[in-house]
């Protein structure tokens, strides 16, 4: 019995550094989750920031209305500019994607506009080329009927 607790306690036991471990795993985990959110950013241009802040497409904009300059917004992301397009959304999702690009909210305006849902923008000031920065107010335009 004896020979057999020498042979038991003759193997070193591994070494496990745990808090560098645990820093490494968190480390890859947050570059691989900088990395998807940069590609999808960079190959949506705003549609996936628009996207994850205004949650669904219930309210896309209709088939006769045309998107234009006047409902898209280039917004400056720490120098990259992303386009972020508000045609057909309701007041609540062109809030939560102010909410998420940092600008605040101005005036609200309605406007009757031919072959617009109701409720949905159709303006947004300021708007293409010029480029809006967190911080920035930004007014909305919205279809009246």
């Amino acid at each position: 019995m004896n020979a057999m607790n020498g042979y038991a306690n003759s193997a070193e036991a591994p070494d496990f550094d745990a808090p560098t471990i645990m820093r490494r795993t968190r480390r890859r985990r947050t570059v691989g989750i900088a990395a998807v959110a940069t590609g999808l950013i960079l190959a949506g241009g705003g549609t996936a920031l628009a996207t994850s802040a205004g949650g669904s497409h219930a309210s896309q904009p209709s088939s006769t209305v045309t998107k234009n300059d006047a409902t898209t917004m280039l917004w400056d992301d720490h120098g990259v500019t992303i386009t972020i397009d508000f045609s057909g959304r309701d007041l609540v999702l062109a809030k939560q994607v102010l909410l998420k690009t940092q600008t605040k909210l101005g005036t609200v305006t309605k406007k009757a506009v031919k072959n617009c849902k109701p409720g949905s923008v159709v303006g947004v000031s300021p708007h293409t080329p010029k480029i809006v920065k967190s911080g920035d107010t930004v007014d909305l335009t919205l279809c009246s009927g």
